[in-house]
């Protein structure tokens, strides 16, 4: 029986060697919560981003008062996303310096969220979501599991 199970697992690895495809969902990546924060962290990289480019259209087809300040807003906007998105990515492929990153991310981001939250009305919601997304990803990033995972703590 054990040698069938091993024919059996041969002629599987010869058949994905022969099309070129390798079963890569077996392989275990780890927490899931590396994955959420992840894919949290990389979220808020995508609306940072959105709201550099919604800067930058703005910029073009409307006259700001101060064409310089809106060029500087736009591009500060977008520069200020790649940090959220780097970290996010190294996150998925689990490099240990990602960590950091998106801890500080989710740090800067609680401020943001209480100012949001002053204003009321539908700034109070998003404020909401954006407290809720920074917290999830510290509680992620600080487990035991997770930080394993990373390889931190290791001697």
């Amino acid at each position: 029986m054990v040698n069938e199970r091993s024919k059996r697992a041969d002629a599987a690895t010869e058949a994905d060697e022969a099309t070129g495809t390798r079963e890569e969902a077996r392989v275990p990546r780890g927490p899931r919560r590396i994955d959420v924060a992840a894919v949290l962290t990389g979220a808020e990289g995508l609306v940072v981003a959105g709201f550099g480019v919604v800067s930058l259209v703005l910029l073009v087809t409307r006259r700001p008062d101060d064409t310089t300040q809106a060029a500087t807003l736009a591009a500060t906007v977008l520069a200020l996303s790649v940090l959220p998105l780097a970290a996010a990515r190294g996150l998925w492929l689990r490099r240990r310096w990602s960590r950091g990153p998106s801890m500080i991310v989710q740090l800067i981001a609680l401020p943001v969220a209480w100012q949001l939250g002053r204003n009321g009305g539908g700034s109070l919601a998003a404020a909401v979501v954006l407290a809720l997304a920074a917290v999830v990803v510290l509680g992620c990033l600080v487990n035991p599991k997770a930080t394993e995972a990373l390889g931190i703590g290791r001697g």
